[in-house]
């Protein structure tokens, strides 16, 4: 399709509002996504058939552009990012003002909600440690008790009474609502990990969640943090590579690894100079790859097992230990890694 440099939105009409319509229908798109409901929309205008394959990345931005100008003017934006695995870039609509934990619960049960920060905290907290940075969770985590119901404290208030937790099978529903809706992703290791929608809408909340506020004359850059960027593209980053340093916080993404590495004159951290030999990972594959997992898989010989329920009771000793609104705990607690081997756990670090 042509686009008139000197007109690049057109006027704004029903072909606009239809793909604004469609986008936020979605919540998020990409730009396959938007070539087949500008196909749509073309066929219609034109009264020919016009295919996904005719709409280009002009017509696209230009269809983009239009709707950030008209979304602004009710305190939206949109937003993208690239995946951090496929590449493929993502576009969505974020609320400027509102807090998106807020906008969730607008379409949750109060259970629901509180079963999604616990979700959230076993991910960034739990599961996210100095030498251990996860960020995800498995198919059984998301199961275990801890999650499922609110862990039940002595309070002035009602407000434990409120929250009854979810069953297995509201959680299991709930998890596949999340998918469908783009907020979770479930890789074939069976991890739930944030969708680039999720990371753009609850940047800012994530930050504010799970990172410490600095003290004066602290460096944001030796402050050991639980929300990460990327070194390169400076997007949060939950899977990728890490430097073998535990207490620097540079992270790249693998999609981010070769343009960094190739603009540079070696192949040490950029901050504290160890050398960098992409041994240690962000992401599922921070425990995908350790010999404890794959012992496990040896003896499973991949086949498909029933997971059982992990233990309810104390948490990881380093997982406790690193995460401020946790108590400590002595000793370690074995975990299990992936749901389909019943066998295979994985414990912290020494």
């Amino acid at each position: 399709m042509d686009i008139d440099p000197d007109d690049p939105h057109g006027n704004y009409d029903d072909g606009n509002r239809a793909f604004l319509q469609g986008f936020l229908g979605r919540g998020q798109l990409t730009f396959e996504e938007g070539r087949e409901i500008l196909a749509a929309i073309f066929t219609i205008q034109s009264q020919e058939e016009v295919t996904p394959e005719h709409v280009t990345q002009a017509d696209f931005d230009s269809f983009i552009s239009a709707a950030a100008d008209t979304l602004s003017q009710f305190d939206y934006e949109i937003r993208t990012a690239q995946h951090q695995l496929t590449k493929e870039r993502t576009y969505a609509i974020v609320n400027s003002v509102s807090d998106a934990m807020t906008q969730l619960a607008t379409t949750r049960t109060t259970e629901e909600m509180h079963y999604i920060k616990r979700l959230l905290d076993a991910m960034f907290e739990t599961y996210n440690t100095r030498r251990r940075e996860v960020m995800a969770v498995t198919s059984m985590q998301a199961m275990e008790k801890k999650v499922l119901k609110p862990e039940i404290r002595p309070t002035d208030d009602d407000e434990t009474t409120v929250d009854k937790g979810l069953t297995g099978g509201e959680a299991e529903k709930l998890l596949q609502k999340l998918e469908a809706e783009k907020w979770l992703e479930r890789s074939r290791q069976g991890f739930y990990s944030l969708t680039p929608r999720a990371l753009m809408e609850l940047r800012g909340w994530l930050l504010d969640a799970y990172n410490e506020p600095l003290a004066e004359g602290e460096n944001p850059e030796e402050v050991w943090q639980r929300i990460k960027f990327c070194e390169a593209c400076k997007d949060i980053i939950t899977t990728g590579q890490r430097c073998a340093a535990l207490e620097c916080n540079v992270r790249i993404h693998d999609i981010c690894g070769a343009a960094f590495w190739n603009s540079r004159p070696n192949k040490q951290c950029p901050r504290c100079e160890t050398e960098w030999d992409g041994k240690y990972f962000v992401g599922q594959k921070a425990v995908t790859t350790t010999e404890e997992y794959l012992k496990g898989k040896r003896r499973s010989g991949g086949a498909t097992k029933r997971s059982r329920p992990a233990d309810d009771e104390g948490e990881s000793g380093e997982a406790e230990n690193e995460t401020r609104t946790h108590s400590q705990t002595n000793g370690r607690r074995r975990r299990p890694v992936s749901p389909e081997l019943e066998e295979e756990v994985y414990e912290d670090d020494e």
